[in-house]
């Protein structure tokens, strides 16, 4: 047939995007940067995960730069995930239609 080495070329097309996404998310800085106003008085914290624990480090006052990047990591990062996720199901898709028996 001519379509399964299209759709293998899909495959490792996808696969290919996919490493790339997760590479690109690991990059990312961890965790959201949170301002906390205490007694009338700013604080910003970095938060973030770690063991299944929710960390807040201090950080003291931040730029308005470091506050953006952290925002644009924040878009990124959730982009990243729906398109790893969008990914996965594509080819888990593809390796059905090639009925996951083929080695790549």
């Amino acid at each position: 047939m001519a379509i399964k080495p299209v759709l293998r070329e899909e495959l490792l097309n996808s696969q290919s995007m996919l490493a790339d996404y997760e590479r690109e998310l690991a990059a990312l800085p961890k965790g959201s940067m949170v301002r906390k106003s205490i007694n009338g008085h700013a604080y910003y914290y970095i938060v973030l995960r770690d063991s299944g624990r929710v960390k807040f480090i201090y950080k003291g006052r931040s730029s308005k730069e470091e506050l953006a990047s952290y925002r644009k990591a924040k878009d990124l990062r959730a982009k990243y995930r729906r398109n790893i996720s969008r990914l996965k199901r594509q080819i888990r898709f593809l390796k059905g239609v090639l009925r996951g028996k083929e080695e790549l």
